[in-house]
């Protein structure tokens, strides 16, 4: 393995020079990322890298909240007629935020203020599309086909975002994108929604959880690509990876779970949700696991309140602590028993 004394050694040399020998340290600690000082086995995850990140992103939330301040001042009476300056405030904020992007994430790669400053390049795009082409009297009276369009476009700016910038936490807000869009256009073919139940349950008349259930299927696979385009789990694309299970494990439990917890089928839920560890034990994500059983839990709570339902949340408090004390071993285990067809090499290699 060469340390560093040996660049040092290789530039002092002249068989290198300082650039290229900064290249390969930059080189070298981005493909350690942040699996360098995790156990073996575990799962890359990181939101901050220290507390200056977080210094920075409280500055850039007070510079949102005086951005908005001082429009507000400057149109003063004109503010009933925003959605006519809706084009050049969204387009100076775009700016403001592409610059801000290119310094702290380009130039300084840090990892909280490319979490906040995607979070604000989405709203603002989300913001000024929805402001210039929706037609508020339309929307007044049930009628939202001027609304996914607009979204539709908001949704492509983050695309285009991601693609400058490579941050991993807006691949999630392009799948959350798409749901809206599709849900929006749904309700805009429907007509009005009567009854919230239209949403998620299969046996509704509606549309929204089949688009719900498919395009969660559609996430979970390009988290799959970017997951099996990386099985060690040191660059980005593990980190894309990571987001996209976030949003596809709730998608893909949402339409099962209200269903299944509607019909008092909690036995069936409960062997849907094996399946479901079982998936995230192969592909060996924690965070695919946690989000469907934390979405579930909270619908237990706030949706249901029935005795199946209390006795299924503790049934899966149960068997988080037994998968997070025992999870290495179990997918030794599990990964031993896969047939032949899976391509495992493409997979997190077993600890054990």
């Amino acid at each position: 393995m060469i340390e560093r004394d040996d660049l040092k050694a290789a530039v002092g040399s002249g068989l290198l020079n300082e650039k290229q020998a900064a290249g390969l340290i930059s080189l070298a600690d981005s493909r350690r990322g942040a699996r360098e000082n995790l156990n073996p086995g575990d799962e890359p995850f990181e939101l901050f890298k220290g507390f200056n990140e977080i210094f920075i992103v409280i500055g850039l939330l007070i510079l949102s909240f005086g951005w908005w301040g001082v429009v507000a001042l400057a149109l003063g009476d004109e503010i009933v007629n925003l959605q006519d300056y809706a084009m050049w405030v969204t387009l100076a904020g775009a700016v403001i935020l592409w610059l801000l992007s290119e310094y702290f994430v380009r130039k300084r790669r840090m990892v909280a203020p490319a979490i906040a400053l995607s979070i604000m390049f989405a709203a603002n795009a989300a913001f000024g599309f929805t402001a210039v082409m929706f037609e508020p009297f339309m929307v007044a009276q049930n009628d939202y086909s001027s609304v996914p369009f607009p979204l539709l476009l908001a949704t492509l700016a983050i695309f285009v975002y991601w693609w400058r910038f490579r941050v991993p936490f807006a691949m999630a807000m392009i799948a959350v994108g798409l749901f809206i869009v599709a849900i929006v256009y749904a309700a805009s073919r429907e007509g009005r929604v009567a009854d919230i139940s239209e949403f998620f349950l299969l046996s509704a008349g509606g549309p929204f959880a089949w688009i719900t259930l498919i395009l969660g299927v559609l996430v979970f696979a390009v988290a799959m690509f970017f997951d099996m385009s990386d099985p060690h789990r040191v660059t980005r694309r593990s980190a894309n990876g990571f987001w996209l299970h976030v949003v596809a494990a709730p998608a893909l439990v949402n339409t099962m779970a209200l269903s299944l917890l509607d019909q008092d089928s909690n036995m069936i839920l409960l062997a849907v949700l094996f399946l479901f560890a079982l998936v995230a034990i192969v592909i060996d994500r924690r965070s695919f696991l946690i989000a469907a059983i934390g979405y579930i839990v909270a619908l237990a709570a706030t949706v249901f309140d029935g005795d199946g339902a209390a006795l299924t949340v503790l049934v899966l408090g149960i068997v988080l602590l037994l998968l997070g004390a025992f999870w290495e071993k179990i997918r030794a285990r599990v990964l031993r028993m896969m047939p032949g067809f899976i391509p495992l090499h493409r997979l997190p290699p077993s600890q054990v």
